[in-house]
């Protein structure tokens, strides 16, 4: 009880919020501030580039007066639909994996399932994720290239900020399944004891084998919000785009 009142004043992003109410470990709100972790993120090189975009008068694009957006604004959407939808488990070859149960040995089969498809399940959502919001993101920065200055610019910024900041993303983010994995024993034990032990979902006590439903619960609704954070800096620039 004592983890879930501190988890449930955490403040942040949905993805960060669905994690900590998962996880067993305490979560310390950030002692610095956001341009003071970026400075620790970003080399000289990474730097002096970030610097560049900013201060220079870049030209305006080839074309200053920008067309609608709808066609990239409809792309991204799609996109991102497909991949909600694949998440889901309502694309096609797209359904969460079946657990694998191990020769029953005692206890149920649910008690012996294997979390392994699952980890796989998540990393090939997370490697779908990255590529499809990689590519629009190129893409909306060639659109602001042809822009005003400000949006060459923007879009010169954007690019350094990716490139800089890309590798850490994959470095957290790559840490996820893990932590779900931790949760899978967590529920996978707390389905095992007797109705009077603590659930460790913050579901409501569920009876044996229904640990399992509230774990590919869990897991879908962690994948959606990190689709919605991958999807921020593709959003901000269809914002931009829009302003035109």
């Amino acid at each position: 009880m004592v983890q879930t009142a501190q988890n449930a004043a955490i403040r942040g992003p949905q993805f960060i919020r669905h994690l900590a109410r998962m996880i067993d470990v305490g979560v310390t709100p950030a002692q610095q501030s956001l341009p003071q972790r970026l400075s620790q993120w970003l080399d000289w090189t990474h730097s002096i580039a970030l610097s560049t975009a900013l201060d220079s008068e870049p030209a305006a694009g080839v074309g200053s007066v920008l067309p609608s957006a709808s066609v990239e604004e409809e792309e991204c959407a799609l996109a991102r639909a497909a991949l909600a939808k694949a998440i889901k488990g309502d694309g096609p070859g797209a359904r969460a994996p079946a657990a694998k149960p191990a020769p029953a040995v005692e206890g149920s089969a649910d008690a012996q399932a294997d979390y392994a498809p699952f980890r796989q399940r998540y990393q090939t959502m997370q490697r779908s994720m990255q590529s499809v919001a990689g590519r629009l993101r190129g893409r909306l920065r060639d659109r602001l290239a042809e822009g005003t200055a400000d949006m060459v610019r923007l879009a010169e910024v954007d690019a350094v900020m990716e490139r800089a900041l890309s590798p850490r993303e994959h470095t957290l983010l790559a840490a996820v399944p893990a932590l779900l994995g931790e949760h899978f024993e967590r529920l996978r034990q707390a389905g095992d004891s007797s109705p009077a032990d603590e659930p460790a979902s913050q579901d409501p006590a569920t009876p044996s084998g229904a640990w399992l439903d509230v774990f590919r619960r869990d897991m879908q609704s962690v994948l959606l919000a990190e689709l919605d954070l991958r999807f921020q800096p593709v959003d901000g620039l269809l914002a931009a785009l829009r302003t035109r």
